[in-house]
């Protein structure tokens, strides 16, 4: 059975519009409907390689598994990454497009469109059910004229249209009545209700406010979310970062205390999710003012911008303690961006990244980067050397790293994009403390993440085993999905959207 398309929009950044999609898609997908996210334009620094070597942003990625889906460049056919305040690298049907300021972008739209409707239109043949998601504000009115990703889309997949707002933000009527007062006659005709979202007490107490909305509005709000503050799924905007910049908890005695630099142009944060989850371990994103005195394990991530963000350290002083802490023979990973930074010298000769130039590393590992213009995206299977456990990552990096002292390679790769290979990658230099590598997802792989845990245990003198008895990452991921299904049903009105899908 076919289905109308259902578009989630928002009245602004981080209010849930990519976990609403989640939940639908989870809770269709449980009623056995055969449901499929999509959002034609995502912007965020965190991405993820398909098993066709395609990269798509991470939201689609957690909507796909909600959906019991292998992700699909098409359900993310454009991608912005940010690599400086005026640009963005951008991404189509998984694969590099070209970096453009935002002006020049807007040129390329009328082709852009034709590879969005592409992707919708092969799913919608595969796909009993789409559900589509907005960007940002549905009413930024000075981007309207552009627009096609929030009621633009929604006009062409002839979509029922849902707004969601985040009342614990305040302003929740400016946000919805608010919103609708902006809207054209023709976007009232698709928006078909409201959604209140992160509400924190008992939703009765704003049945007023509910009736205030809907009487100002004409249009039904079909549910209040809880604010589930507890409630651990990956996340991509910029703004759920600066959430996770405060003091970790779990600081009892045998805690593990692992930090990870916030660099200005930091990528792919999803990597350290599971380590955020992992119990006895405290996780913190550093600013320059944070000790690394009482950390166990230091990891610098990935970066848009490497350079940029070499320079970053230099300025602010990181670069100095990051050398004296791994002096001291304390934990030092390096990943992607990360592995590069931690070498002897980056270079980019052909301005992949910004203004062609190099830039002098931090000389922890003995290697130099050069950044390259052909980007790379693969799935892959790897080995640690005298290890036999395959380890399931992903590499996203434009640059060709070479050793250039001793040390080994911290990984094998048997496999890329389902092919036999056999490539060293990444270097750990000769006390084995610090190293680096291009391969992100290691952390998912519950047998490599435990060994890491233990290895630096015992260093610091305690039993190998953690707190708890051995746990799957991905089982965690899923049993979220199942509690965020749950509530949704519990505090929305289901039986409404049936209805408006099927008519």
């Amino acid at each position: 059975m076919k289905y109308r398309p259902l578009m989630i929009l928002g009245s602004g950044s981080d209010v849930g519009k990519s976990m609403v999609v989640a939940a639908l898609c989870r809770v269709f997908r449980q009623a056995g409907v055969w449901v499929a996210p999509f959002k034609a334009q995502n912007m965020a620094l965190n991405s993820f390689i398909t098993p066709e070597g395609g990269e798509m942003g991470r939201a689609q990625v957690v909507q796909s598994q909600a959906a019991g889906l292998a992700p699909h460049v098409d359900m993310n056919p454009i991608l912005l990454k940010p690599s400086s305040e005026v640009g963005s690298q951008v991404i189509v049907h998984g694969k590099v497009y070209g970096n453009f300021p935002a002006r020049e972008y807007y040129r390329h739209k009328p082709r852009l469109v034709r590879k969005v409707m592409e992707s919708f239109r092969r799913l919608q043949e595969q796909y009993e059910l789409i559900v589509l998601e907005g960007a940002g504000s549905a009413v930024e009115l000075n981007l309207q004229k552009n627009d096609l990703v929030n009621f633009n889309m929604a006009r062409k997949a002839e979509a029922a249209t849902l707004l969601v707002a985040d009342i614990d933000r305040g302003g929740i009527f400016a946000s919805t009545v608010g919103t609708w007062h902006l809207l054209t006659r023709w976007q009232r005709r698709l928006l078909s209700g409201f959604i209140i979202n992160k509400f924190r007490g008992d939703a009765a107490l704003f049945d007023d406010g509910v009736k205030i909305i809907e009487k100002r509005t004409g249009r039904p709000v079909l549910g209040v979310l809880p604010y589930l503050s507890d409630l651990a799924l990956p996340e991509e905007d910029s703004v759920a970062l600066s959430r996770k910049m405060c003091s970790p908890g779990g600081g009892e005695d045998g805690c593990l205390r692992v930090g990870v630099v916030r660099l200005p142009h930091i990528s792919n944060y999803t990597d350290f999710d599971p380590l955020e989850q992992e119990p006895g371990v405290a996780l913190i994103y550093l600013s320059p003012l944070d000790s690394l005195d009482n950390l166990d394990l230091l990891i610098i991530p990935g970066t848009k911008n490497t350079i940029n963000d070499l320079n970053y350290l230099n300025h602010t002083g990181w670069s100095d303690r990051i050398g004296e802490y791994a002096r001291r023979g304390r934990e030092l990973i390096g990943i992607c961006g990360g592995f590069q930074i931690l070498g002897d010298e980056v270079r980019d000769p052909l301005g992949v990244e910004g203004p062609p130039g190099s830039a002098p590393g931090l000389g922890l590992l003995p290697v130099a980067t050069t950044l390259a213009g052909e980007k790379t995206t693969t799935q892959v299977e790897a080995v640690a050397p005298k290890s036999e456990e395959k380890i399931r990552a992903y590499e996203i990096h434009m640059g060709v790293t070479t050793a250039q002292g001793p040390g080994r390679p911290a990984f094998i790769i048997v496999s890329q994009n389902g092919q036999p290979v056999e490539t060293p990658d990444g270097w750990v230099d000769e006390g084995g403390n610090v190293w680096g590598t291009y391969l992100h997802g290691l952390f998912d792989n519950d047998g490599f993440r435990r060994d890491l845990l233990a290895r630096i245990r015992v260093r610091k003198g305690q039993a190998a085993e953690g707190p708890t008895p051995p746990w799957s990452y991905r089982d965690f991921v899923e049993t979220q999905l199942d509690r965020l299904a749950d509530t949704f049903r519990n505090h929305v009105d289901v039986e409404k959207i049936w209805g408006m899908i099927k008519g």
